[in-house]
């Protein structure tokens, strides 16, 4: 027995030094993840900004307080190998959108309207076509954690049932309510917005009014939710519960590597943990054999394969699938 113990400590071992230590952001992290031949391409999505910027984008507050489980029971419905809800419900415009959380660590916000905006349309019809305020749930949900510092995804989901949310577009869009106030910047290549300071994520002030122009009032204008729920982390329950009523938010551990995904599945491979970050999952697939979901980031349209990216599949990557929210619009 204790030779064995011996054994497995020199292969964790041997496995930890054959994996170096790199720079985060690096090009030598680039250069390693592209050579080892793995599931995924990397490339520089953030050239002006440095390791902290990164972490501090990283704002979901994992392993807290969850909503209760939604019983349900996989095997009802047959799935598709391939399922991607833009193709599902092609009348339903914010399932296409990737929104920009700016320099504020919003990611629990962002993940959850996204997800409560796609579903407002689903569950109508497409009668129904908002885009819900991540503004509104980031500076007026106390509830949720610390704004721009972190949140819990599944406190934002409960606020919308509870209090309700405003509509409200992207930044400078003047689209509904109240639109996100903090400016998206240049942690990309080159190009026409503002460099990123790290000094713009002050969180917004909570205020119960739309803006100029905009009817009806802020009262007026809440969209509620009828029910919220967690999603147990058994893949085919998640499967079924996108294929039944659309996307749904979930939360991971970005590692140092994340950041710098362009294009196939997602594995870790190098660097330490960063924080914990919440996405939307609008489907799944495979690609080359290798099961993914398929899921939308917030950091923009220049990150990633224009916004979007896959992460290995059934497999808990990274707590992918042990923190699923939902819930049903009122």
């Amino acid at each position: 027995m204790w030779h064995t113990a011996v054994l497995v400590m020199a292969t964790i071992l041997s496995v930890g030094w054959a994996r170096p230590q790199l720079k985060s952001l690096s090009r030598e992290m680039v250069d390693y993840i592209n050579n080892v031949n793995t599931t995924w391409k990397a490339g520089h999505n953030f050239r002006h900004v440095d390791h902290s910027y990164v972490k501090k984008l990283c704002g979901t507050l994992l392993n807290g307080p969850k909503l209760p489980v939604m019983v349900r029971y996989s095997g009802a419905v047959e799935l598709p190998t391939d399922f991607d809800s833009r193709v599902q419900w092609p009348n339903c415009p914010t399932l296409q959108e990737i929104r920009d959380q700016g320099s504020c660590g919003s990611c629990w916000a962002f993940g959850a309207v996204e997800a409560i905006s796609d579903r407002v349309c689903i569950h109508s019809n497409a009668k129904v076509s908002v885009e819900v305020s991540a503004e509104d749930l980031l500076s007026c949900c106390h509830s949720c954690g610390m704004g721009c510092n972190g949140g819990y995804p599944s406190a934002a989901w409960d606020f919308w049932n509870s209090e309700g949310l405003v509509s409200g577009g992207l930044y400078d869009s003047h689209i509904g309510c109240r639109p996100y106030s903090i400016p998206p910047c240049e942690h990309h290549v080159n190009g026409t917005r503002p460099p990123c300071t790290g000094e713009e994520g002050k969180t917004p002030k909570c205020t119960s009014k739309c803006e100029v122009g905009y009817t009806p009032g802020y009262k007026q204008d809440k969209h509620f939710g009828k029910t919220s729920y967690s999603v147990s982390s058994d893949m085919e329950v998640i499967q079924e519960e996108i294929y039944k009523n659309g996307p749904v938010e979930g939360a991971f551990i970005v590692y140092e590597d994340f950041p710098l995904y362009k294009s196939g599945v997602y594995k870790h491979l190098s660097g330490s943990p960063l924080g914990g970050h919440a996405i939307k999952i609008l489907g799944w697939g495979e690609e080359n054999s290798i099961p993914y979901w398929l899921c939308a980031n917030s950091w923009n349209s220049d990150w990633g394969d224009n916004g979007f990216f896959k992460i290995l599949r059934g497999e808990d990557h990274c707590g992918i699938e042990s923190e699923i929210v939902a819930g049903i619009p009122l």
